[in-house]
């Protein structure tokens, strides 16, 4: 086989003779013309010296990759069929597109089953595009280049946008977006699109060990009473039943029972039943704003005072703060009344369990986040060590009446 360089017009292109003639007899090899889709000389005599090394090492040859990509399509079709080069289909890499739809439809999935909460596929969904609007400002696309490095770097960048907004609360929501990243990448190992999940987890989220339960103090309470104005329900309801602020927003008038002055709700977060006494203030409350509307049994409860729509939960989050701001109470969220109505009922002498079950939680919860920060639980403690009898007193009593066991208590 020969090959040449030859300039025709602006580009150059391949020519040259190879093989025997097609007619039969003719003793000339056949000849051809392919465009090398170059108009500069040099890159087009490199060009040639590829091809001819491929040809010559035959349809193995690593060249050929290198010319697919180069060369015009035709061209490289003609000489590939020359040489009896076929190519191996590549396998597509995957991209963070990809899993992102893929995630995505699996928490519908989720959702349609009754397994997650629209609010939890909200939040996730909220993570997945942080981490692709972060992706796209290091040109990244594919999965295979999202490492541990990468993700460290996408946990400062987040944090340096967290914390410029009003409400960052010292960037420690980036601990739960470090979790859920790694959930949305642990489901591509799920799928066999990565091999090893690059994410580190920080910690899980909620497990602050500084906070614990913010509980409001009697004082802050009745400053709150006091400012609640047109939010009086929202304040009693929250103040008496515990309800996060989901299930507060969401409560409907068929899940009161006014012959049993209770509320029977089934939880929005982790779907448990919660059967909660009604305490006197608020079952008044309750029945003066159902003689007031005459509401249907499907109407949710709050309403927003100012344009008589139902509660979101923002909203509601927003009166809660308006009414701490005008009681000169600091970041009275909806939350704190969780901390307060838990609190209250283990100062009361309500056990872990009855709290657990008031609040549609779990014990463990409750003795991490709440028993631990009661004063009046420690204070109860250290009455029983002050006044009780120890194993000192013991043992002289024992002495006293000759009743100590041998080898024991002496």
């Amino acid at each position: 086989m020969t090959f040449r360089a030859e300039k025709r017009g602006k580009f150059y292109r391949l020519e040259g003779r190879y093989g025997e003639a097609l007619r039969r007899g003719s003793g000339e090899r056949e000849r051809f013309r392919l465009s090398l889709g170059t108009m500069n000389g040099d890159a087009a005599q490199i060009l040639v010296s590829k091809i001819d090394q491929a040809l010559a090492e035959g349809p193995a040859s690593a060249k050929w990759n290198d010319l697919r990509a180069v060369l015009p399509p035709d061209t490289f079709a003609a000489l590939a069929t020359i040489a009896g080069y076929v190519a191996t289909p590549e396998t597509p890499k995957h991209t963070w597109k990809d899993l992102a739809a893929r995630f995505s439809a699996w928490m519908q999935q989720r959702v349609a089953l009754d397994k997650m909460r629209n609010s939890t596929r909200a939040r996730y969904a909220q993570t997945a595009k942080s981490f692709g609007d972060f992706l796209e400002t290091r040109g990244i696309v594919h999965l295979e280049d999202v490492t541990r490095a990468i993700v460290e770097d996408f946990k400062g960048w987040l944090l340096a946008r967290v914390l410029t907004k009003k409400q960052s609360r010292g960037g420690r929501g980036v601990v739960l977006d470090a979790a859920i990243l790694h959930r949305i990448l642990g489901h591509a190992v799920d799928c066999d699109l990565i091999v090893k999940n690059p994410v580190r987890m920080e910690g899980r989220p909620g497990d602050d060990a500084d906070r614990g339960s913010q509980p409001f103090k009697a004082n802050e309470l009745k400053k709150l009473r006091d400012a609640a104005g047109a939010d009086m329900l929202a304040f009693l309801l929250l103040r008496h039943t515990g309800l996060r602020g989901s299930d507060a927003v969401g409560l409907r008038w068929e899940e009161i029972d006014f012959d049993s002055r209770e509320i029977n709700r089934l939880t929005q977060k982790r779907r448990k039943r919660v059967m909660l006494p009604i305490p006197e203030e608020l079952f008044f409350a309750l029945e003066a704003e159902r003689d007031r509307r005459k509401p249907q049994s499907q109407d949710r409860v709050l309403l927003n005072s100012t344009n008589g729509q139902p509660f979101t939960r923002p909203r509601l989050y927003e009166r809660m703060l308006a009414i701490g701001r005008r009681a000169g109470v600091q970041n009275a969220n909806p939350h704190r009344f969780r901390d307060t109505f838990a609190v209250d009922l283990l100062c009361k002498g309500a056990s872990p369990y009855d709290v657990a079950k008031s609040l549609g939680d779990v014990v463990a919860t409750v003795e991490k986040h709440y028993a631990p920060f009661v004063r009046e639980l420690r204070d109860r403690l250290r009455e029983i060590m002050d006044n009780g009898v120890g194993l000192e007193q013991l043992a002289d009593t024992q002495r006293a009446h000759g009743t100590a066991p041998k080898g024991r208590i002496q």
